[in-house]
């Protein structure tokens, strides 16, 4: 089963190395989430999965190929990335942000065709931004905002989505509303999606997959009920916690320690909760 992948992967800044000679296989038709502590180098390894930054050493390989030998256009093709907090040219409109996305399927003087109109109408009928397709992208609110180069993503038909931090800046329904609609995009047409994430139990409610980075490698690798424990929480975060379940959902649910208000007359016993 093809799919993207990273082997023996060096990648850096100059003469300061972020990821170190990693390897890591993305689950085809899942939903990968990446986490870790701030600076371990997560958004760093997904620029290079899409080819924004060049390895040191080791290669990224996509459906089979080495994403470095392949055309620009081909990997567009294939792959989408949604870098954090993007900013749109101002004064552009829904509809036209999301036509760019067409960009890598047409060629120089080539009309727009029906099949680019389509998917472009899909893109924003499966993110519910038809209805505001005419207004200007910088007047929408931050979760409208989202969404709409989300379908920027989607009109690109690609298999694979990348997403460096989705849900940042948005309250806690905007960023409901975002997990949703990719976990509903993953469901329905099966697109391979990778993201960073820093809300650990929204992470375990809608990843398949969770690559917890550390030390520059992938420290730990699985179903998030399979790895995320308090001890993995310790290594990778150095934050005490309990992990107990969901109640809805059943996935792991991290409890962190810390100081805060107690209502209880005596704190009762958090180990009792404990599932790792």
């Amino acid at each position: 089963m093809k799919t993207l992948s990273a082997n023996g992967l060096t990648l850096g800044y100059g003469d300061s190395i972020i990821i170190d000679e990693l390897d890591i296989t993305i689950p085809k038709g899942e939903i990968t989430v990446l986490i870790g502590a701030n600076g371990c180098g997560k958004s760093t390894l997904l620029r290079s999965m899409a080819r924004l930054l060049k390895p040191k050493n080791g290669d990224v390989v996509l459906d089979g190929e080495d994403i470095a030998k392949m055309a620009t256009k081909e990997v567009a093709k294939k792959l989408s990335i949604l870098p954090q907090s993007p900013v749109s040219p101002e004064g552009l409109t829904v509809y036209e942000l999301v036509k760019q996305g067409r960009n890598p399927h047409r060629k120089l003087l080539k009309k727009w065709s029906g099949k680019d109109e389509e998917a472009v109408n899909h893109a924003l009928e499966s993110t519910n931004m038809l209805e505001l397709k005419d207004r200007f992208v910088d007047s929408l609110s931050g979760g409208q905002r989202q969404r709409a180069w989300i379908a920027m993503t989607l009109a690109q038909e690609t298999d694979t989505i990348l997403l460096d931090e989705p849900t940042t800046y948005l309250d806690m329904t905007h960023q409901i509303d975002v997990l949703d609609l990719l976990f509903d995009l993953n469901e329905r047409e099966g697109r391979t999606i990778v993201m960073v994430l820093h809300d650990l139990n929204l992470a375990c409610r809608y990843a398949h997959h969770i690559a917890a980075i550390k030390g520059k490698k992938v420290f730990a690798q699985g179903k998030p009920e399979e790895i995320i424990t308090c001890n993995l929480v310790q290594d990778v975060f150095q934050m005490k916690c309990d992990v107990t379940f969901d109640p809805m959902f059943g996935t792991p649910m991290c409890i962190p320690h810390g100081k805060g208000r107690c209502i209880f007359a005596n704190r009762p016993n958090p180990a009792s909760a404990n599932i790792g």
